[in-house]
């Protein structure tokens, strides 16, 4: 495997950074658009809440998994997830929510530092991925920030 610890920490760390840099640069303005149009909607404000509430989830999921746990249920509801977390965040501002940001990837890259070789190839339920080694999924965090973040900036330069 060549995604050893060492190189998925610095892909958190690079990419969290690009996240806040894009965030800190937004125009008030931006942040009440709509991004998505599925289901309730989410503005650019609930975007970043997606990112805190799913990151927060992962470390959740992460630590279950290196004990033994077998990951998120086979009946998981991945919808109802993120509206129940858009619900629990929709009183928070773009600066507590940079901030929570901030705080739940340093907590990622933290407890990713600690992960061995074997560790990585721990297997559990991805809620997303379904079956999956936790190598996979520590990658999925920052692709799913990058592809939220492009969907971002195809509608801001649109």
């Amino acid at each position: 495997m060549s995604e050893t610890p060492a190189f998925l920490t610095a892909r958190l760390a690079s990419e969290g950074e690009k996240i806040i840099a894009f965030f800190e640069s937004l125009d008030q303005a931006l942040w009440e658009t709509i991004i998505y149009t599925e289901g309730a909607g989410w503005t650019v404000r609930g975007l970043l809440a997606h990112l805190v509430t799913s990151e927060q989830g992962f470390l959740k999921l992460f630590s279950g998994i290196l004990a033994g746990g077998e990951g998120v249920p086979a009946d998981f509801d991945i919808d109802r997830y993120n509206a129940g977390q858009q619900s629990k965040t929709n009183q928070l501002t773009p600066a507590e929510l940079l901030e929570q940001y901030r705080t739940t990837r340093a907590e990622m890259i933290a407890l990713v530092a600690t992960f061995s070789p074997l560790d990585l190839e721990k297997q559990g339920r991805h809620p997303f991925l379904g079956p999956s080694t936790l190598a996979e999924m520590v990658k999925m965090i920052y692709r799913h920030n990058q592809i939220h973040l492009r969907d971002l900036r195809k509608l801001i330069q649109t």
